[in-house]
């Protein structure tokens, strides 16, 4: 249930969904853009391969803290701040998980994708209203970065851990974010087309 008490047509609605918009869809190709390069340079978990792990956290963090503008005061700013550090902490510790090899990566990145993506949920629960698009994509990529998160966790205590998972994650996560900013796009020329 959402907590934001603005009507569809508002100034603040309205301004709300044109800065989720441009965010979605930036982090939405960010994601889709580093999982290209990612897939390309993590044969070997060298230096460049580190530095895209510990690049794609951070993307989170900026993103987090650019939302964190048009956040209400209340618990969705809260947990938006909160995934916020959390990302720049993940980033940190990826970067340090890599001198280790693909079996610590996993671990620390899976640890990360659980608890961002539980992070991602209660924000979309608290920005359900039909006024920023229902939030669905946002909500099922929070709830799938959980259930991935298990699973690469899993997979790095295993005998063949592989790195491959986490293109397929980003890109995943990145037709999510677009396709909530195309949600919200459509919202709104929904909400002009009434008014004209």
């Amino acid at each position: 249930m959402s907590t934001n008490t603005t009507t569809p047509g508002t100034p603040t609605a309205t301004g709300e969904r044109s800065s989720l918009l441009k965010l979605y869809l930036s982090r939405g190709v960010l994601a889709v853009v580093w999982a290209v390069a990612f897939a390309g340079a993590h044969k070997d978990v060298d230096a460049v391969a580190i530095t895209l792990l510990v690049v794609y956290p951070l993307i989170d963090a900026v993103s987090s803290l650019l939302d964190l503008r048009t956040a209400p005061d209340g618990p969705e700013r809260r947990v938006t701040l909160f995934n916020g550090v959390l990302s720049t902490v993940a980033a940190i510790a990826v970067g340090i998980a890599g001198v280790g090899g693909e079996q610590p990566v996993l671990h620390v990145f899976g640890a990360w994708a659980v608890v961002s993506g539980a992070a991602q949920v209660a924000v979309g629960i608290r920005r359900r209203g039909p006024e920023l698009g229902k939030q669905w994509p946002m909500l099922v990529a929070g709830g799938l970065s959980v259930l991935v998160g298990v699973f690469y966790n899993i997979q790095a205590a295993g005998d063949d851990p592989s790195l491959d998972v986490l293109s397929v994650y980003a890109t995943g996560g990145g037709v999510f974010f677009i396709a909530q900013a195309l949600l919200l796009g459509w919202k709104s020329r929904q909400l002009r087309s009434r008014t004209v």
